[in-house]
C-alpha cells in the first residue's frame, strides 16, 4: 500500500469515523479504523459493530492495499503534523511508514482480514431528507431518550414515515419529544434508532444539502455521498406514544419562552441544592408565580402570562422544563395543563411541528 494526499481531507476523515470507535470492545480490531486504497480513493471505516462509519477521500494511489491502524493514535498522528501532504505506505509485513515534510513515523498496524465486513444494504427503497431539517428534528427529540438500559427500547428514537410526514419521537417515561414535518414520500417506515447512534449522526450532518436514508429490517443507512452511516435498529415494540399525549386541557397559557426559560433557570439555582430540581408553578389569571425552595434558600419569580380556563398549582423538575425550552424556536408558545396531576403538553405558537409532554412532580397536599 502505498498513497499520497493532504493532511486536512485525511483528519477530517478520520474525525468523522473515529465517531463510531468506542474504544470499549474485547476486540482489539474495532479499536482500529480500517484503511483502504485503491481505486483511486482512500476508504476509511471505523466500526463497533452496532454502528459503522465509512468515508472516502479523495488521493494519489501509487499501490494499492489495506491495513488497521489504532484509531487513536493514528487521529492523534495525523492532527499534529504539519499543515501539507502526506506520504503512507507499507514499511513491513506489519508496519506503516507515514511521512510529512520532515517528520517520519512508522507505526504498527492490524490485519484488514480480521476488521469486520459491513452489512450489505440494498438502496432501493431511498427515501430523501435536507439535512438541516433532519438534524433539527433529532435535536428537538434527543435529548428526552431514556439513559438507563433497562427498557432498551425507550434508549432510542422512533422514527415514523408515513401519509407524506415523518415522525420522530423519544420519551424515557418522564416526558415525551415529537418532531414531526412533512416530507415527499408515499412510503412507509416504522423504526427505532438508538440514541447513540444520532447523537453521532447529527455532528456529521450539514446545513446544506440532502441525506438519502434506506431501513432494512435490521439497520439503516445514512447515505451523505463520500460518508455513509449504518447502524443497527432497536428491536421492540415501541410504546404507542399517541395514547400518551392528551387530546383536551382545561387549562392554557401562552408565554414567552425566553422569559419563562429564565425564570425557571434562575429558580433551579435554589431547587438543586435541595436535589430534588423542584419548580411549583402558581398560575393565576394574569400572572404566573414560580417558587422553589430548598435548605439554603428560597426564590419567588413572578411571570406575565395570558391564560384561558382556572387557576392551577401544580410542580415540575426543572431540567426536563429546561430542556425542551432550549430546544425550541418560537418566541411565543402554549403550556396546556389538565390537573396538578396531568402531563403538562408544549407547543409552539405559529407552527404546530412539535408536541412535548413532561409529567409534574406531585405535591403533598394533591
Amino acid at each position: 500500500m502505498k498513497f499520497i494526499c493532504e493532511k486536512n481531507k485525511l483528519q477530517e476523515a478520520i474525525s468523522v469515523t473515529q465517531k463510531a470507535v468506542t474504544g470499549k470492545s474485547a476486540m482489539p480490531i474495532l479499536q482500529g479504523l480500517l484503511i483502504d486504497a485503491s481505486e483511486g480513493k482512500i476508504t476509511i471505516t471505523g466500526s463497533d459493530i452496532d454502528l459503522s462509519i465509512e468515508t472516502k477521500i479523495d488521493a494519489n494511489i501509487i499501490e494499492n492495499g489495506k491495513v488497521v491502524v489504532d484509531a487513536r493514535l493514528f487521529g492523534d498522528i495525523v492532527r499534529k503534523l504539519p499543515n501539507s501532504s502526506i506520504e503512507i505506505s507499507s514499511a513491513t509485513d506489519n508496519s506503516i511508514e507515514i511521512i510529512c515534510e520532515k517528520t517520519k513515523f512508522n507505526l504498527i498496524h492490524m490485519s484488514a482480514d480480521d476488521f469486520p465486513v459491513l452489512p450489505s444494504i440494498d438502496e432501493k427503497n431511498i427515501f430523501s431528507i435536507e439535512q438541516k431539517l433532519l438534524k433539527n428534528m433529532i435535536r428537538g427529540t434527543i435529548f428526552a431518550i431514556a439513559q438507563e438500559e433497562s427498557r432498551p427500547i425507550l434508549t432510542g428514537v422512533l422514527v415514523e414515515i408515513k401519509d407524506g410526514r415523518i415522525n420522530l419521537v423519544a420519551l424515557d417515561g418522564y416526558r415525551l419529544a415529537l418532531k414531526s414535518e412533512a416530507i415527499d414520500s408515499d412510503g412507509s417506515i416504522k423504526a427505532v434508532i438508538p440514541g447513540k447512534t444520532l447523537n453521532e449522526v447529527v455532528k456529521i450532518l450539514e446545513d446544506e444539502g440532502v441525506v438519502n436514508i434506506t431501513f432494512t429490517s435490521n439497520h439503516i443507512l445514512i447515505n451523505l455521498g463520500d460518508t455513509k452511516i449504518i447502524s443497527r435498529l432497536l428491536e421492540g415494540e415501541f410504546i404507542k406514544y399517541t395514547s400518551i399525549i392528551p387530546e383536551e386541557y382545561s387549562l392554557k397559557i401562552t408565554v414567552e419562552r425566553n422569559k419563562i426559560l429564565n425564570c425557571i433557570e434562575r429558580a433551579s439555582l435554589v431547587a438543586k441544592e435541595g436535589n430534588t430540581n423542584l419548580i411549583k408553578f402558581d398560575i393565576n389569571d394574569e400572572f404566573m408565580v414560580l417558587t422553589s425552595n430548598s435548605q439554603l434558600g428560597n426564590v419567588r419569580e413572578e411571570l406575565n402570562i395570558i391564560l384561558q380556563g382556572e387557576p392551577l398549582q401544580i410542580a415540575f423538575n426543572a431540567k426536563y422544563m429546561i430542556d425542551l425550552l432550549k430546544i425550541m424556536d418560537e418566541e411565543e408558545i402554549y403550556m396546556e395543563f389538565s390537573s396538578s396531576v396531568s402531563p403538562c403538553v408544549v407547543k409552539n405558537k405559529q407552527d404546530d411541528n412539535c408536541t412535548y409532554l413532561v409529567l409534574p412532580v406531585r405535591l403533598l397536599n394533591n
